[in-house]
């Protein structure tokens, strides 16, 4: 039992990985400069903290396999994590004393398939 459950945790962290690197290269291809990636502190994790011009942007990225019963990955961005978001990149702006910048919060879902390719990518700007 305990070693199917370190099993699943690491094949999640494995597809977590795999659908952050899509976002960043999606957004890198998109002109966006990738400033930091799985930033942390007490209040949570910033998967991606990019700049898109004048605009720094926190990206979450939500991935599901194809074929999943509990819905899209844009889906899973429910009240709780907007609000674990917003209270971490409070936390990042007031750390690199960024106060001042204009902030947008995105959300890129990604789609995988069994062998872990990326199968849709939706990125969603200003979804919070």
């Amino acid at each position: 039992m305990v070693e199917r459950m370190n099993r699943e945790k690491d094949n999640r962290r494995q597809k977590g990985a795999v659908a952050e690197q899509a976002a960043c290269d999606y957004l890198a291809s998109r002109g966006y400069t990738i400033k930091e990636r799985n930033w942390r502190c007490r209040s949570g994790e910033l998967d991606i903290v990019a700049e898109f011009g004048r605009i720094l942007v926190i990206v979450e990225v939500r991935s599901r396999s194809i074929g999943t019963r509990y819905g899209t990955a844009a889906e899973s961005v429910d009240y709780r994590k907007v609000r674990q978001v917003r209270s971490t990149a409070l936390a990042y702006l007031h750390y690199r004393q960024e106060e001042e910048r204009e902030l947008r919060f995105d959300v890129v879902a990604i789609e995988l398939d069994g062998g872990l390719n990326t199968a849709n990518l939706q990125h969603i700007e200003a979804a919070f």
